[in-house]
């Protein structure tokens, strides 16, 4: 893919629908749609009754990967040049992140951006600042080309 192949409005679209339903579960239940949060909740208390939407919210995340796979297969191109030992290093930082920054992207980003929240703001800022130094480390440092 190059820079002439981009469109935004897959992108606008995909945009849209995820502050969609991040506006629906926050008007519909008063939660956040922090899938750190959600996953966290329903496997800390599995048992627990009030633990199906946060289920049903992680089947709709991993129903929409396989079908958006089963609607356009040539999106998903495997790279099989980076090493696995990276990726779960990449993993375990991700979690990290995500506990000491209490809550993820889609938490802080998507929802803690929309209610004007600050703390959400210096996460928002400290993950893309994460991000650029983890992709020039990756592409520079390393080697690994995208």
């Amino acid at each position: 893919m190059t820079i002439a192949d981009f469109s935004p409005w897959p992108a606008l679209a995909g945009g849209a629908m995820i502050g969609a339903a991040s506006a629906w579960l926050l008007a519909a239940n008063g939660r956040i749609a922090g899938v750190s949060g959600i996953l966290h909740g329903a496997v800390a208390a599995p048992a627990s009754a009030g633990v199906r939407w946060q289920l049903a919210f992680l089947a709709g995340l991993v129903g929409a990967g396989f079908l958006a796979l089963a609607w356009n297969p040539g999106a998903f191109v495997p790279r099989a040049s980076f090493p696995l030992g990276w990726i779960a290093l990449a993993g375990l930082l991700v979690g990290f992140g995500t506990r000491m920054a209490n809550g993820c992207t889609s938490g802080h980003g998507v929802c803690g951006l929309g209610l004007r929240s600050m703390r959400s703001l210096v996460a928002v800022m400290t993950f893309m600042l994460c991000g650029g130094i983890a992709t020039w480390v990756t592409r520079h440092a390393l080697g690994v080309g995208s």
